[in-house]
């Protein structure tokens, strides 16, 4: 089907992104649910932390990898469909998380409740890219994220509230109910909504899997952004996953304190999102990457050296900003890095993103257990600006 008619509305099409934001409300807090959760898991199966954080990689590792297969269907079917049907998957197979009887089993559990979410986001992206002009994109697109930003703090909120008082695997239980809404929602706009059908790109390119990644694989720069989302996966998460563990360690707060505090994370992310306009205007996609790494780089380093507790709250929240100033820019690039099949190339694109978390939180495991959270933090610091040191030279070569 070609673009909808100039006859549907504005309000049409806001309707269409606010369910599609709302799926990825629940993708969000399925990815971040588990950070509180790692030291009641650890307790309940007599493990230590960084054993347990292995269901965060067990989750990371199929989220990446099924993102890399799912585009090519979702381009064929339609993303907006394609996100409908993970929704109700993700709601039936999260539930297998709440009776899982050791850490293997919920590492498995995880592993298997990853796909259906895993799509989600990127053809989310992916559909922002179909109806969205690239001059508007960047600003609409952290909008739609705010609903995966939003998601990241109750997951985090709730996994350490609803965990503390009712179970870790209680968390999971509210988990599938929020899929089970978003896929009820998206539903109901596939039967009367005109944004929501299958869109053809105006130029009519048709590739399969392999030539699209083929395409991509040998363009510079689209496999620089591949690149450069693999190292931002693994240098950020590899850090942020065990902020929840070291406050627990560190300062003895509860769950549900460490929950609220690493929920920060999503109020810095949301306060980005709610200023990008006037951010991009002013500094441009070089100033916002270089920005990102001297934010980031500070909300590392707070959290390393803090001497008191209240300060985490203030360097998750920074880091949720920075994070999204670096990251926002390199999704909008990413849009475009292949028009005639942009849910296949936002798949790979968030695919890569998901391996690099996978790669940073095992590599972050095996610190953390032998030399604590301080240089896990510390080596984030250190590497971030780095990383958007890089970015930002390549963006102003182009």
């Amino acid at each position: 089907m070609s673009s909808p008619s100039p006859a549907a509305s504005d309000r049409a099409l806001t309707r269409a992104i606010f369910f599609m934001s709302l799926a990825a409300f629940a993708s969000g807090a399925s990815l971040r649910v588990t950070d509180p959760l790692l030291p009641q898991v650890a307790l309940d199966f007599n493990s230590s932390v960084g054993a347990a954080s292995v269901i965060v990689a067990a989750y990371a590792i199929p989220y990446g990898l099924t993102q890399a297969f799912a585009g090519v269907v979702a381009d064929r079917l339609g993303k907006y469909l394609a996100v409908a049907a993970a929704c109700g998957v993700s709601a039936l197979l999260v539930l297998l998380c709440a009776v899982a009887q050791s850490v293997p089993q919920l590492a498995l559990a995880r592993l298997v409740s990853a796909p259906g979410a895993a799509i989600i986001v990127p053809m989310g992206m992916a559909y922002v890219g179909d109806v969205v002009p690239y001059e508007r994109r960047q600003t609409v697109l952290a909008r739609f994220l705010a609903g995966q930003m939003c998601g990241m703090i109750a997951g985090q909120v709730v996994g350490g509230i609803v965990g503390d008082h009712f179970g870790w695997r209680s968390v999971f239980v509210v988990l599938a109910v929020v899929f089970a809404c978003a896929s009820l929602g998206l539903v109901s706009q596939l039967r009367g909504n005109a944004w929501t059908k299958p869109i053809r790109d105006e130029g009519g390119e048709r590739l399969g899997l392999i030539a699209a990644y083929r395409k991509i694989l040998t363009q510079a720069w689209p496999r620089f952004l591949i690149i450069a989302v693999f190292l931002e996966g693994a240098i950020f998460f590899g850090g942020l996953t065990y902020v929840a563990a070291d406050l627990h360690d560190r300062f003895g707060l509860s769950f549900s304190a460490v929950g609220l505090a690493v929920a920060a994370f999503g109020v810095g992310a949301v306060a980005y999102a709610s200023t990008v306009q006037r951010l991009v205007g002013a500094f441009g996609e070089r100033g916002l990457v270089l920005g990102g790494g001297v934010v980031v780089m500070l909300g590392f380093l707070t959290l390393a050296v803090e001497p008191v507790w209240q300060l985490a709250p203030i360097a998750c929240a920074v880091l949720g900003f920075g994070y999204y100033m670096l990251h926002n820019t390199l999704q909008t690039n990413a849009t475009q890095m292949l028009p005639g099949a942009r849910g296949t190339a936002m798949a790979g694109f968030s695919s890569s993103l998901f391996l690099g978390q996978s790669v940073g939180v095992a590599v972050g495991a095996l610190i953390l257990d032998r030399a604590g959270a301080v240089p896990v933090f510390a080596v984030s610091a250190v590497a971030w600006p780095t990383l958007a040191v890089w970015l930002a030279l390549r963006i102003g070569r182009r």
